[in-house]
């Protein structure tokens, strides 16, 4: 018994010393010093909350500050250039958006930045419920409802999202497609102010996160029409689904992940990786992740490169039906 115990220490001994080794190879033991973590949106929405409370838990694992840095703009463009040309030693990290870097390859002429060049995916982060909100003099309760008042007054109806190219304006799009409607968009810097255009009667309707609505639906500031996922969020579980509203068909999510320059060395990109997978599945930042209508993910680099590739092949061809530009 206490042989097999022993056999058991001595390989994670040997394991952690091979892991230091290869490490100190490329110099001194990352990290060490703090790390730069680069959101391109405003502080408050879905994406700041994702990236502040995995830079909390990484940060105590490293000992190390992981510094959060808010760099809106360009529909996410203007943070992620900034990634893209940063020093590739692990201390400058974007917290990537399925919307920037595999829908504004499509949207814009030029973004400032290739999305398979430029970066080395880490890990992705969890998979986000997206959620349409409207205020709450719409009279409509539900997505069904509000369609109904789109189409018997054209052009009346307007959502904000997060931007131009984002994933919520190209689901918007997807709608006025698939249901023959026609809601004008409205693009904001973030998912914060977006909110708060709509609790200000500015737009009717947001397209956004449930991460970045949850607090404004429970404290009845606006009201949620439905979500557009395959089952409700275990945040807003009164909440329907597109298709329990009565309007089939409609499945979309969005993710948010961790990427590095391109040209970081592959050792750092799996330490990074294993230490977000345990901030993941940790239940105290687990159970933080799913009330906020986030289902935690921690994937490996190549799994998260899968995606990306086959997420810029889908929506470029979404992009070009709906005529989504920027330019």
């Amino acid at each position: 018994m206490e042989t097999r115990k022993d056999m058991k220490h001595l390989k994670t001994a040997v394991a952690s010393a091979m892991l230091l080794l290869a490490t100190l190879a490329h110099g001194q033991a990352y990290p060490n010093k703090p790390i730069k973590l680069i959101v391109p949106y405003s502080p408050g929405g879905a994406a700041d909350l994702s990236a502040r409370w995995l830079a909390e838990g990484l940060t105590s694992q490293f000992k190390y500050q992981i510094v959060v840095e808010n760099h809106p703009g360009a529909a996410g463009n203007i943070g992620t250039r900034s990634v893209a040309a940063a020093k590739p030693d692990g201390y400058t990290l974007l917290l990537g958006y399925d919307g920037t870097l595999t829908i504004n390859p499509s949207v814009y002429s030029n973004v400032g930045f290739d999305t398979l060049k430029d970066f080395v995916p880490v890990s992705k982060i969890a998979d986000s419920t997206l959620l349409l909100v409207a205020n709450n003099n719409l009279p409509a309760k539900d997505v069904k409802e509000m369609i109904a008042i789109a189409k018997a007054k054209p052009g009346t109806l307007d959502y904000a999202t997060t931007g131009v190219g984002s994933t919520p304006h190209a689901a918007g799009e997807m709608m006025n497609l698939q249901f023959g409607i026609d809601l004008r968009h409205i693009p904001y810097a973030g998912g914060a102010p977006a909110m708060t255009a709509v609790m200000g009667d500015h737009v009717k309707m947001v397209y956004t996160a449930v991460a970045t609505a949850y607090p404004f639906v429970v404290s009845g500031k606006v009201k949620a029409l439905g979500v557009s996922a395959p089952k409700r969020s275990a945040a807003l579980p009164n909440v329907p689904t597109f298709t329990e509203a009565g309007v089939p068909g409609f499945d979309l999510n969005s993710w948010f992940g961790i990427l590095a320059p391109a040209g970081t060395p592959k050792q750092i990109v799996d330490q990074l990786q294993g230490a977000i997978k345990t901030v993941v599945e940790t239940p105290s930042y687990r159970d933080r992740y799913v009330a906020a209508g986030l289902e935690p993910v921690g994937n490996t680099s190549e799994q998260f490169t899968g995606q990306i590739r086959a997420d810029l092949t889908r929506w470029d061809a979404i992009v070009k039906k709906a005529k989504i530009s920027a330019n």
